[in-house]
């Protein structure tokens, strides 16, 4: 019993070592223990909020109007989205947490025939070692008539990578309308907007909330030593935390090099917890974002 319990407190404390972060590198133990002797009453919903604001924020990006490219071809973009993070809610950076996040990235759409699409992308999070990725697939119902607005439905799932202790997912569902008007030649232009549900998903791993205790400190002859001042937080699911972002925008296309802009808003809802015997009901801001890009549709 003591062999094991050593090495279960071996694998707490190489976990809890300290490594170099860059300052929006995420520390969500910061939320507080939600368990033990002095739990944390609003941890769990300190880390709902959080997952749905940055659930919001890796997601706030569309950047394509509901027509597809063409089964035949090829749109490759870089992108940069600019996404305000309210101060409301505790976004745990290694640093002090910015007002707003920028996210490059790059973007590949490729048309499929019976009005499909299929696009990824995959961008950073600006000083840290977090990457996003993003699958999509689009179908165009209605595309390309000479008086009628096209429509499309999108879905799409975003993952977070890099990001100690969490995984955050978001499934995503988008449903836009837009209309292309010719401006002369090869030269276009399409207004566009939509309503994007994301149904955001995420987990912590167990954390110690204690990482500097020494290894001496975390054995005995009990094996749930190692385990003391540790837990993980309530599990976020998807069906529960659905975000809703309207966005809008405009894509210009002249010859084969193509621009566009977007405005983005979502709202995230609202969490609780129990508190002293009474529920506390906690309202969520929405998250803004400004998105751009400059790219290549042959």
């Amino acid at each position: 019993m003591r062999t094991f319990s050593r090495w279960v407190a071996l694998a707490a404390w190489a976990s809890g070592a300290s490594v170099v972060a860059a300052p929006n590198d995420l520390q969500i133990a910061r939320f507080g223990n939600p368990t033990g002797d002095n739990p944390v009453a609003s941890a769990d919903a300190d880390f709902q909020a959080f997952a749905r604001i940055m659930g919001a924020a890796i997601t706030s990006v569309n950047l394509m109007p509901p027509e597809t490219t063409g089964h035949s071809a090829w749109a490759i973009n870089a992108e940069l989205s600019v996404v305000s993070l309210p101060g409301s809610v505790n976004i745990p950076t290694q640093n002090e947490q910015p007002s707003t996040v920028l996210i490059p990235s790059f973007h590949a759409r490729k048309g499929l025939p019976f009005s499909l699409e299929l696009g990824g992308r995959v961008g950073w999070v600006e000083k840290s070692s977090q990457v996003v990725a993003t699958g999509e697939l689009k179908w165009a119902a209605n595309e390309g008539f000479t008086y009628l607005p096209d429509f499309g439905v999108r879905g799409h799932v975003t993952k977070l990578f890099g990001a100690r202790d969490l995984g955050l997912t978001v499934m995503g569902l988008d449903f836009g309308a837009g209309k292309q008007f010719p401006l002369g030649g090869m030269v276009t232009l399409t207004p566009y907007g939509g309503l994007d549900l994301g149904f955001v998903g995420a987990t912590s791993s167990r954390i110690d909330f204690n990482p500097d205790r020494s290894f001496d400190d975390t054995t005995g002859d009990d094996s749930r030593v190692a385990l003391t001042d540790t837990a993980a937080y309530r599990k976020v699911s998807f069906g529960s935390n659905i975000n809703q972002r309207v966005y809008g925008g405009v894509r210009f296309i002249g010859g084969v090099l193509q621009l566009g802009a977007e405005l983005s808003l979502t709202r995230t809802g609202s969490v609780s917890y129990e508190e002293n015997g009474s529920t506390v009901e906690r309202g969520l801001p929405a998250v803004f974002a400004f998105n751009t890009t400059l790219g290549l549709d042959f």
